[in-house]
């Protein structure tokens, strides 16, 4: 299963029923688990964990020392889950010292030329979008979709369920099943669609519209909208995640168009 015209490192941990294509190049301190396919040309360095299932399209760079100043060349992991996909040209970066590891988790799908940077941290179920770069510290929780050329500034988190239209770019924390696009980059909406799909009741959507209403139409302080929802809005998980999520953000929240 590993072609004679690749070079896996004697260190390197292969598990069974690995497809290792010619010209890959396997460093040591790697990790590979069962069944996963590196197509022609892919590249993975020291510092890889990868789980089972993946699949590597050529071109794809895994666990490459950070883009940044600040790495001193520290031990460090880029860590991806099981059952993604990473396609042409993406490019995975190991962590620094500021939280030691990038992880990937399970079942998403990495466009062509995309860019996970440094620490960045990508749930579950997500799909970002050809040539889309993630800069160093993001976080992108489950089942987020960013459309291509999406550009994410450093320390920003993308919330659940939201659908990012393709060009845009954030320097700010877009909440959770929402819809963000335009330029400057802004709320349009809830992300139905999405939302259906995904199963949820319409009991629940109607309860994260009118959470967004009180967050996005009212004019009192943010805190007091906060409470707001939590005194108007019937209280669910979902409900509790936007009122955290609001709460906790550092970079702020994207506003209405």
């Amino acid at each position: 299963m590993i072609s004679p015209l690749a070079y896996v490192n004697p260190e390197a941990k292969i598990g069974k029923n690995v497809e290792i294509g010619p010209f890959c190049y396997i460093d040591k301190n790697v990790e590979i688990g069962d069944n996963n396919v590196l197509m022609n040309s892919v590249t993975v360095l020291d510092g890889a964990r990868i789980g089972e299932g993946n699949t590597f399209f050529p071109g794809a760079v895994i666990s490459a020392i950070p883009q940044d100043l600040k790495f001193a060349g520290e031990e460090t992991t880029a860590e991806i889950g099981n059952h993604n996909t990473f396609r042409e040209n993406v490019t995975v970066n190991r962590g620094t010292a500021a939280k030691g590891r990038t992880v990937v988790g399970n079942n998403n799908l990495i466009m062509e030329g995309a860019h996970v940077a440094h620490d960045v941290f990508v749930g579950n179920g997500c799909i970002i979008g050809n040539t889309t770069k993630l800069a160093g510290e993001v976080i992108v929780d489950d089942f987020a979709i960013l459309s291509a050329c999406v550009l994410v500034h450093q320390f920003c988190r993308i919330g659940s369920y939201v659908m990012v239209g393709g060009g845009s770019r954030t320097s700010q924390d877009i909440p959770p099943f929402i819809m963000a696009a335009r330029e400057p980059i802004a709320f349009v909406g809830l992300n139905i669609v999405g939302l259906r799909r995904r199963g949820f009741d319409k009991n629940i959507i109607d309860n994260i519209h009118n959470a967004y209403r009180i967050l996005y139409q009212n004019t009192k302080l943010q805190a007091e909208r906060l409470e707001l929802i939590k005194t108007e809005v019937p209280q669910s998980k979902e409900i509790d995640y936007i009122v955290d999520f609001v709460k906790t953000s550092k970079r702020g929240i994207i506003q209405p168009a």
